[in-house]
Order: C-alpha cells, then structure tokens, then sequence
C-alpha cells in the first residue's frame, strides 16, 4: 500500500444558526458497546477532545458542527482510563485521498514512503498496512500539531455517526466490556425496548448471541452481533449470578430513539435540566418537549446540568443556550486562518427568559458545554456554579480517509465577550495537558479578561470559571469503590448483582439501604480484598447510602428513578437552589442592560 495523502477542497461554511457506555447499536468508552459517551472522572485525569462533521452530499448540515472530546492512546500512563470529549466542527469541508506521483513528492513524504519501503521489507513480523498508517503515520502528524486533531479509523468513525443520529435499529440496551469478568456485561435496558420486555437486566453478562460464544468478545463485536433490521429477531443467552442455567430469550429487533436529557421537578417551582452530551442529534427537541410537558412557564427557576458533559453537537449547544437568551444575541464565534469570523446567534423561547438560571460546570466539562456556560455567563444571564471547566476552544474539520475521517484543527472558538477558553497546550506533554488540573484554589488566568454584558469581569484561555466556586474532591477510600465516574461496572454494580441474586429486584421506591445492608455491603468490601479500615467505612456512610441507594433503584425500577432520587439530594444541586436569588439578581441587571441598549438606539 502506498502512503495516503490528502487534498482539500473548501466547500462552504455550515450556517451560522444554530452516567455511559454504549448502545447494543451503538459503541461505548472504554469498550465500544451499546449506548453513548463516557463521563471524565472528576477530579482524576481527563483526556483528549475532539469534533465530528457529518454531511449531507458535499454540504456540511448545521448538525454536522460537532465538539467532544475523545481519549487517545497515550502510552500506558493513561491506557485504560476512560473518557470522550468531544471536538467543535467548523465549515463543510470536501477532502479525497490521492497517491501523487513519486516525482510531485514534497522530500519529506518521499521520506515516509521509504521509511515504510524499509518496514515493509525488514521488519521481523508482517506489518499490515493499515496499521503502519492509521495507528502510526497519521496520528503521530497529527499529535504533533495539537492535542485534538486526530484520525478516527472506520469502525469509530461509524459508531461516531450512530450516535449523533439518536436512533438505530437493535435490542435497546447498554453494554460495556467488564474487566472484572473479562466479559461483556449489560448495564442499562431502555425502558421499555425490546431488551427491557425481554427480561434482559443490569448485570446480565452476555454469555452468546444466536448461538455464538460472546463470553470472551469484546463489546464492540457483541454490538454487532445484536443489532439488526428492525422486525428481525436475534436469540440472546445472559448469566445470572446465583443461576446455575443461563437465561436465554429471543428479542425482536425495534427502532430505537434515545435521549441524553433529563428534566423534572427538583422542588416546588424550580426545575432541573440535566443534558449528559451534546453529541446526539435530538437534544434541541427533547428539551423543548420535556419543558413544555412540565410547563415551563410555572418555573420560578431553573438548574441546568452540564457537569461531565464533554461536548458533541455545536448546534445543538447553540440551541441550547440561545433559548434562554434574546433573538440576536451571540452565542458564539470562531475564527480561523482560512475562512472569515463566523457567527452563531441565538433563537429565544419566550417561556425561558423569564425565569433565573444557575448552570453547574466541572472540570469534565468541556467544548459545546463550554459554549454554552460561556454564553450564558458572558451575556449575564445565568450564575454559573461548580470547578473550572476544561478548556477545549480549537475547531475541528472532519475530513474523510477512506472509511474513516481526520479531524484537523481549523479554528478557534471565542466566547460573546471575546474570550478563548483553549488551556496554554505549548510546552506540555500529552499526559500532562490531560491530566494536570489546576488547583481548586488556584486563581483566574488574567492575561485574557473581558467583562460582561453587566461589566463583570471574566476571564478566558483557561476554560469557564465559575461565578461561585464548589469544588467536589473523592477520597481514597471512594476511588478503590468507584474508580471510574461513568457507566463502567464498580464496586455497587458487583455489590448488587450478589444482592440479587438470580431473581428480579424489587424494592419500595423510598427505599433506603439499613443497618443490615450496609453490614452485608461491608463484608463484601471484606471479601473482594479491598482495603479499608472501620473509620474509613463510618467516615464515608453517607456516600456508601447514596451510591447503594442509587445502583438498587436502578436494578428495582429504571436509570432515571434512580437519577432523579439521587439528584434531589446532591450537594451541589442543593446549593444552586441556595443560588438561584444571585441568578435572579443577574437576569434582573441583564434585562436592565438590553432595555437601556435598546433605549439608546
């Protein structure tokens, strides 16, 4: 194979409007399988962001602006952790590989050719082509322009299409691959799916699919082999701890929509919105519906959730913010070397300007969350509460290789006030631009402040940070039971699936774990090895309830019971319905800013 190159051809710009794992149809971090992205974990590392593009002919759709951010591979200091940031996608981009002839070769590529030559002839082992390239080649050019370009090969660039789209065709569940077992375990049947009448639970490991052995698969492979035409039928196997047999059940295959926004009642007239990505394709529309079906005009405030939400959707992030803002007013920007500022602008819904808002961020938050916080802080609209965000503020065009696509940064984003909120990546490794954070502590960067539309001052090129500080630290104790914050198996998932049993999980919905519980809990702590002392256990009673409650709910009756329980009694939530008086001071001096503009035209 000869090496690929890349010819670019500039289209036109895209209009200027604007807790996980994967989908039995769709893939997952760490290990691609059934449903979505995975959470950072907060405060551990973070990883790398990046963005999608999806087209329609040879025009970039608004929905193809995307930003998440998504882990690489980093050498075996952080191989193994998970996260996904997501990348912002700028203009529709055109691009087409080609071989030039040796001659038109500039030195350099006439380099890497006979570097490969020279592999390809020596090497002690057979080298393939694609991977000398797509794992090689291309992402080592591409790390060493930014920390986010990236080359995404075709079994990811599929899944990454899968996911913004919002439905598919399969069974309905999210899978991941459990290390502890070394096998592929069920996490999360969608209410009512085929998977959820089928009996299918959280905590099933997938032991065959149609007859085959998926006990030693990855999660990817086992999502294949259960998604499907809708209408078809797929013979599925699971074992159940506590059952000698296997259950096995045959599912027929649905269309399956998802939804990565939550919204309800937290208390008497304040509402809580919580969106866990930008990176599906309906976020615009579910939250409209799910506010309308609660009536949002009754709200006397809102929360709005944005903590370990990574990005996706650059549109969809303009949407979001600018139904809270007036028509018009900007949203965000980017510029680059190539193309003009481009603008997004927002379109408002008159039930959101009425109401204070308090948006919580942390440092999980990254790219479309970031346009969002940033918007809404800049513009004085919402107090923005919680751990300084990411700092994710390149653009990344999506430019196809073969099957799979190149996402190269293109452009900056800045904020309505002016602010990049990229971190400084000049002079630092990998490793430490993804896992070094700044201290809880530390001061505002304050070589780039801007005010404003009131005159507060902010500051840019290191993330959003918040109007009002509330940091949550885990201690060592909390991270041998919970290493991961996101969808992957911990130490309560395991806990229950012992508690259980084989039989199915019934429980009150104002269940509480008891002094029997959290003693058999503690025993089992004892019998899996992990280290801890009884002051370590009393000291952390109040987080085991929590995590206990929550895993037994969602066992008992669905994911968002068990959200919902867990997040009326969140800290931080708590302390933004403290917040929403300073939030209503904001948007009272907001609106006494626009009436004096408009005054003075």
């Amino acid at each position: 194979m000869k090496p690929i190159f890349i010819i670019v051809r500039i289209i036109e710009r895209a209009g200027s409007q604007g807790r996980n794992a994967a989908w039995t149809d769709k893939l997952s971090t760490p290990s691609p399988a059934e449903n979505a992205p995975p959470p950072l974990p907060t405060p551990e590392p973070l990883f790398p962001l990046r963005y999608h593009e999806t087209k329609e002919g040879n025009r970039a759709s608004p929905a193809s602006n995307i930003m998440k951010i998504q882990k690489p591979l980093l050498a075996a200091l952080i191989v193994g952790t998970a996260a996904l940031l997501a990348p912002l996608y700028g203009p529709g981009i055109l691009a087409r590989a080609a071989t030039p002839a040796g001659d038109d070769l500039d030195p350099s590529l006439k380099a890497i050719s006979a570097a490969y030559a020279l592999v390809e002839q020596n090497a002690a082992d057979p080298v393939p082509s694609e991977r000398v390239f797509y794992q090689g080649v291309i992402p080592g050019m591409l790390h060493a322009l930014d920390p986010h370009s990236s080359f995404v090969g075709p079994a990811e660039y599929k899944d990454m299409m899968r996911k913004q789209q919002a439905h598919y065709a399969g069974v309905g569940m999210l899978i991941v691959f459990d290390a502890n077992g070394n096998h592929v375990v069920v996490m999360e049947p969608f209410v009512n799916s085929p998977a959820w009448n089928a009996d299918l639970r959280r905590g099933d490991v997938i032991a065959a699919v149609d007859g085959k052995n998926t006990l030693q698969m990855e999660s990817a492979a086992v999502a294949d082999l259960l998604r499907g035409t809708p209408g078809t039928q797929v013979r599925v196997s699971v074992q159940r701890q506590g059952s000698t047999e296997p259950y096995t059940t045959t599912v027929t295959r649905g269309s399956i929509e998802t939804s990565v926004v939550d919204a309800f009642w937290v208390k008497p007239g304040t509402l809580y919105l919580g969106v866990s990505t930008f990176e599906a394709s309906n976020i615009e529309r579910d939250v409209n519906t799910q506010l309308s079906k609660l009536d949002e005009s009754k709200a006397a405030g809102v929360i709005l959730d944005l903590r370990d939400n990574l990005g996706g959707l650059v549109n969809e992030a303009v949407a979001l913010a600018g139904r809270f803002l007036r028509n018009g007013q900007t949203v965000v920007s980017q510029r680059g070397r190539v193309d003009a500022e481009q603008v997004y602008r927002a379109k408002e819904i008159k039930a959101a300007q009425k109401y204070p808002l308090v948006v919580l961020v942390n440092a999980s938050s990254a790219s479309a969350s970031e346009i969002v916080s940033g918007a809404l802080q800049d513009h004085d609209r919402a107090w923005v509460l919680g751990d300084t965000t990411f700092g994710k503020g390149l653009v990344q065009a999506q430019f196809p290789v073969d099957e799979g696509a190149l996402l190269l940064t293109i452009a900056h984003y800045y904020t309505p006030s002016g602010r990049l909120i990229q971190r400084d990546y000049s002079h630092k490794s990998l490793y430490d631009y993804y896992s070094a954070r700044p201290k809880a502590d530390a001061p505002a960067p304050t070589d780039d402040v801007k005010s404003t539309d009131g005159g507060r001052k902010v500051y840019g090129g290191g993330g959003i940070t918040p109007d009002e500080k509330y940091v949550t630290r885990t201690n060592i104790f909390q991270r041998r039971l919970r290493p991961y914050n996101d969808s992957r198996p911990d130490t309560f998932y395991h806990f229950a699936d012992s508690y259980f049993g084989a039989k199915k999980p019934s429980l009150p919905e104002n269940w509480q774990p008891d002094a029997d519980t959290l003693q058999r809990f503690k025993e089992y702590l004892q019998s899996k090895q992990i280290t801890f002392t009884d002051a370590d256990f009393t000291a952390n009673l109040d987080w085991i309830r929590t995590n206990l409650r929550y895993e037994m709910i969602f066992r008992a009756f669905d994911r968002k019971t068990a959200a919902q329980l867990s997040i009326q009694v969140d800290p931080e939530v708590l302390k933004a319905i403290d917040s929403m008086p300073k939030a209503a001071g904001l948007l009272k001096d907001s609106n006494r800013v626009l009436a004096e503009r408009l005054g003075n035209r």
